[in-house]
């Protein structure tokens, strides 16, 4: 059964409505993990209509890191970035064991939470080669410290007229301490208009809300600090064509709940 949620009453502890019409330094790092390509070939394509960021796939955009992801296309911004030294292992996220550092990072702790509720108002994109997401990935100070608290996560292939398949939940990742508890919730709503989707993460598990309605739970809960990863993802087995956009109407990081310790 899914249950309404009440409003939290908590205080924000981060917020960006997109209406500066440039995104914030003090929010974004606006590059896709710089450390496995660079910031140049993983920055982010992005536009502003009023107060609403789009990011984009571009006709003429090129693969983020072809040497490691192939044909992969990415325009995605994260509130954090940690890597090591230049032809190391170091570096947040390592999807392959065969990656290594090929450009160096400033560390940058723009809003890493450990326990928030986090959202995003957002609208999904229909298309098939296209995936949509907000995130959260350990920022990996340390090297167990890289699990995955995945929000949302919408393929274009899932998005019919009257309903969609959400992804949601954990991935451990390196981190021993969990074990991979994620799941496509099938929910009635059109996911090519706008949508509220939302972790509630404490110390004691992690609710998964949309529309302020709870639809998964899960018991675990990582204890280190995270941060927020917000993209479009393209296959890029189809190139060319009109952008692929994802319209993003705000993110929210709310304070946890009163006597939280973090």
């Amino acid at each position: 059964m899914i249950e309404p949620v009440a409003a939290t009453g908590r205080p924000l502890e981060f917020t960006d409505g997109f209406d500066r019409g440039a995104l914030d330094p003090e929010r974004w790092v606006p590059a896709y993990l710089p450390q496995w390509s660079s910031r140049a070939r993983a920055a982010a394509r992005h536009s502003f209509e009023g107060n609403r960021l789009v990011l984009e796939i571009a006709a003429d955009q090129e693969p983020w890191c072809p040497r490691w992801d192939g044909a992969t296309l990415v325009s995605s911004i994260q509130t954090g970035v940690f890597a090591g030294p230049l032809g190391g292992p170091v570096g947040q996220h390592r999807f392959r064991p065969e990656l290594v550092v090929t450009e160096e990072q400033a560390t940058a702790r723009l809003y890493t939470p450990r326990y928030a509720r986090i959202e995003t108002r957002a609208t999904a994109n229909a298309d098939p080669d296209v995936m949509v997401a907000l995130w959260m990935i350990g920022f990996e100070d340390e090297p167990d410290r890289s699990g995955e608290i995945c929000i949302c996560e919408i393929f274009g292939r899932d998005v019919g007229p009257d309903s969609v398949r959400v992804g949601m939940g954990i991935h451990p990742f390196g981190d021993p301490r969990l074990v991979d508890d994620f799941e496509q919730v099938e929910l009635p709503i059109d996911a090519t208009e706008p949508h509220t989707y939302a972790a509630e993460w404490t110390p004691t598990g992690v609710d998964f809300l949309v529309d302020d309605r709870l639809v998964k739970h899960t018991d675990q809960s990582p204890d280190y600090p995270m941060q927020l990863m917000l993209g479009i993802y393209d296959s890029g087995l189809t190139p060319g064509g009109d952008p692929k956009r994802f319209v993003v109407e705000h993110v929210r990081g709310y304070a946890p709940a009163a006597g939280t310790t973090r």
